[in-house]
């Protein structure tokens, strides 16, 4: 039997339902859900115990002094979950910071009989391959496989049309590009960013594809020199990117880098693109298409133009 009563704990996993056209099952979402604009005014089964107004040093210190104590940064709402009565909870297991995880779920509706039985599906990708797995684990999940193959498909051929159009640059032609993860402390984006840089026309040597995003060695990006700089916080909007440049542009170096030099820098909406382990991941290749080669993908740069500002 369909479950046909969703509740999404992660808001890449409520774009991966919305987009596999389950929007009218989804009953619950978390306090980061904000797109499509279908799913904002669904009941929110979570929040944040952590101040996300913050700045970025501040935010990164609580969080490890919440971790270092064990101490949950968010919390379920399990009387409003039980209330909604799913029968299937998309979460994830990837990142423990970014949203409620799959053993903070289980551990929650464990002692809750009215829940305790429902399916978890829990979403762990580190490359945007493992995403288009995912899609299609959820489409599973909620009995749409053709759906979800469909869906793929097409997000495959937009990914493929990119690459085509990449693959006829020469290396001198593809820059050095550092995505930056968070500003303070700095991190240099890994999971699925290197190779959504190398297929968006660009050379991302800083990290490898697949791995975990982590705090950046001591000088690591002076020493490499990055032609394109992508500065893209997780869970950040543009506007908030803009705000926390100031730590940035202050740090030893900055000011030699080439690719402040050479004015490209970029801020962009690390909320919607870039950290997001959902089907928007293919949007953050166009729109990386259009900031590294303009000229060749003018209508990215034309489409994802209010999602990112020239620093």
């Amino acid at each position: 039997m369909r479950p046909t009563r969703l509740v999404s704990l992660l808001a890449g996993g409520t774009e991966i339902l919305y987009g596999l056209g389950l929007g009218d099952r989804v009953v619950g979402i978390s306090h980061e859900c904000d797109y499509p604009p279908e799913a904002i005014d669904k009941p929110r089964v979570t929040c944040a115990n952590i101040a996300a107004q913050a700045s970025s040093a501040d935010i990164d210190a609580e969080v490890k002094a919440r971790l270092a104590r064990s101490e949950a940064l968010y919390r379920i709402d399990l009387d409003l979950l039980a209330e909604l009565a799913p029968d299937l909870i998309v979460t994830q297991s990837q990142c423990e910071v970014c949203a409620v995880s799959a053993d903070e779920v289980e551990a929650a509706i464990a002692d809750v009989p009215a829940l305790r039985d429902i399916p978890i599906v829990s979403l762990n990708p580190t490359t945007l391959p493992a995403v288009f797995d995912d899609i299609r684990r959820v489409g599973h999940a909620a009995g749409v496989d053709r759906q979800a193959g469909q869906y793929v498909a097409s997000l495959q051929a937009r990914v493929e049309w990119v690459r085509s159009a990449t693959a006829k640059l020469d290396l001198a032609a593809k820059p050095r590009v550092a995505c930056i993860e968070w500003v303070d402390p700095l991190m240099i984006a890994a999971n699925w960013m290197p190779e959504l840089v190398d297929t968006a026309g660009g050379r991302n040597e800083l990290t490898k594809a697949g791995d975990r995003t982590a705090y950046a060695a001591p000088g690591a990006l002076i020493e490499y020199d990055p032609e394109v700089i992508v500065i893209a916080p997780c869970g950040f909007d543009l506007q908030r990117t803009i705000a926390e440049l100031i730590v940035l542009a202050r740090s030893p170096g900055w000011t030699s880098l080439s690719a402040v030099r050479g004015g490209r820098v970029f801020a962009a909406d690390g909320n919607a693109y870039f950290n997001r382990s959902g089907p928007r991941l293919v949007d953050t290749l166009e729109l990386l298409a259009g900031i590294l080669h303009p000229a060749l993908f003018r209508d990215f740069a034309a489409k994802y133009e209010p999602f990112v500002a020239s620093c």
